[in-house]
């Protein structure tokens, strides 16, 4: 009998409800907003009704079961051979996520340390090899070392990871798969032709990242890191994987914030653009009429997808993995001999990765972390963000019309809100907009052109920072 009570006893203690805190419960409060959105309004249901769950399970007590502190081993490699293997800064940083940086730089100090290990350290360390970074229960980025006996190696690998089951799905974000995924579906469902029939619509996509710059320079005056100022600035592109690529980079521990922004606003294109274009451009303007595009053959979009992926390797290596992946799903559409793999492609690996980038997006979301003053400083930029964005696009539009050589074939400014790149919801709400004015304006193609540059246009500001401010 006393075993049993005492096993009854157990349970209850284990319950979970004994672990519950202030921040889990508010957290909740913040999925009902969520899956509200998502489901009763029909704001991006597709991302936010995973993201809010994925939010609901990072904030239950879960034992380690589902979501733990992982732990890896790292091994050394020096000229293809193992030479020496020593456990990572997960130990003693209490992180969740650990983030490895390039072998060779000197590390600062190694506080934290217990006395066992550090004299393990000490034994062990003739020069000092990697730099570390976690993120710590507090979500700031702590720096811990990894040193190795010997020579400088080549690289360090990670030889074992121990994790819940949502780790291991994390992994699709932190090894930047679900993104470049998510880059190729999109790519197998859109046209590139009307940018190629009117490549002036660069112009208009490339205006409208004046957003994600004016978003960098607010967020470093509030405080924010160059990093983490990139992160949030690219909210402003309105491209949710992007969004989480970069951050995924260059601000891990705002990645939450960063996406939930990002696809919120999103969702919300259709209420945040309209009062601005309205304020913004004329009633004679809305009502201009675009000429009708001229047809793009099938060489020419094949030839796009092969320049743009080169000229991307080349000269911004670092945005490869996504323009490179967005190419490779339009090639697949546009040759017409991959049926089988462009229906795979636009249906079912893009449904699978929606609902594992959603549910990974979400896991990030624990309200120890979430619950920030950054949080707010970021949901209040990601407005600002898709403001000055759809501002600019629109204002690029009015100034290219006073080209000389444009004038005879002026351009709605209504399609320059079209370049922060929300495929195809921006370019559906110009053309809403637009047909408010006048109920026989089309514009739905003419917009799509600046929609696609906004894609390229955001990949490539992200593969810039990434590569001036890794360091960062």
């Amino acid at each position: 009998m006393q075993d049993l009570i005492q096993s009854f006893a157990n349970f209850i203690s284990g319950m979970g409800i004994f672990s519950m805190t202030w921040q889990m419960y508010t957290m909740w409060g913040i999925v009902a907003i969520l899956l509200f959105l998502g489901v009763a309004k029909q704001f991006e249901p597709l991302l936010l009704v995973p993201i809010a769950f994925g939010a609901l399970i990072a904030n239950i007590p879960d034992n380690g079961m589902v979501i733990t502190q992982a732990q890896r081993e790292v091994v050394a490699i020096e000229n293809g051979k193992v030479e020496t293997s020593v456990m990572n800064d997960v130990g003693f940083l209490s992180a969740q996520i650990a983030r490895f940086e390039d072998p060779g730089i000197t590390l600062q100090s190694t506080d934290g340390l217990s006395p066992e290990d550090k004299a393990k350290y000490d034994t062990a360390m003739d020069t000092p090899m990697v730099v570390t970074e976690a993120v710590d229960a507090n979500g700031k980025v702590q720096k811990g070392k990894v040193v190795v006996k010997g020579q400088k190696p080549e690289k360090v690998m990670f030889m074992k990871f121990e994790g819940g089951l949502f780790d291991w799905i994390g992994l699709g974000i932190k090894c930047e798969i679900f993104p470049a995924i998510i880059f190729m579906g999109v790519g197998a469902l859109t046209d590139f032709g009307p940018l190629l029939a009117s490549p002036k619509a660069l112009l208009l996509g490339a205006a409208a990242q004046g957003g994600v710059a004016f978003t960098f320079l607010a967020a470093m005056a509030l405080g924010f890191t160059k990093g983490e100022a990139s992160a949030i600035g690219i909210i402003g592109g309105a491209d949710g994987p992007t969004s989480i690529f970069l951050a995924g980079k260059l601000a891990p521990h705002l990645l939450g914030a960063i996406a939930v922004a990002a696809y919120t606003y999103m969702a919300l294109v259709p209420l945040i653009q309209p009062p601005f274009m309205k304020m913004f451009t004329t009633e004679a303007q809305r009502k201009i009429k675009m000429k009708s595009l001229r047809q793009v053959s099938k060489g020419e979009k094949l030839f796009f997808c092969f320049v743009v992926t080169l000229v991307t390797i080349l000269l911004c290596p670092d945005a490869a993995p996504l323009l490179g992946m967005l190419m490779l799903g339009n090639f697949l559409r546009e040759c017409k001999v991959t049926e089988r793999l462009v229906t795979c492609a636009q249906n079912e690996l893009m449904n699978i990765t929606t609902i594992l980038l959603g549910v990974s997006v979400g896991l990030t979301m624990q309200g120890v972390r979430f619950l920030q003053p950054e949080t707010i400083l970021i949901i209040c930029l990601g407005v600002v963000a898709f403001a000055v964005a759809t501002v600019c696009g629109l204002l690029c539009a009015q100034l290219m019309n006073l080209v000389p050589g444009w004038r005879k074939s002026p351009i709605n400014p209504l399609i320059g809100s079209a370049g922060v790149s929300a495929v195809p919801m921006a370019a559906r709400v110009s053309h809403n907009v637009g047909q408010q004015a006048d109920r026989t304006n089309f514009l739905l193609m003419h917009a799509m052109g600046p929609n696609v540059a906004g894609v390229i246009g955001t990949a490539v500001i992200a593969g810039y920072y990434i590569t001036t401010l890794s360091g960062h």
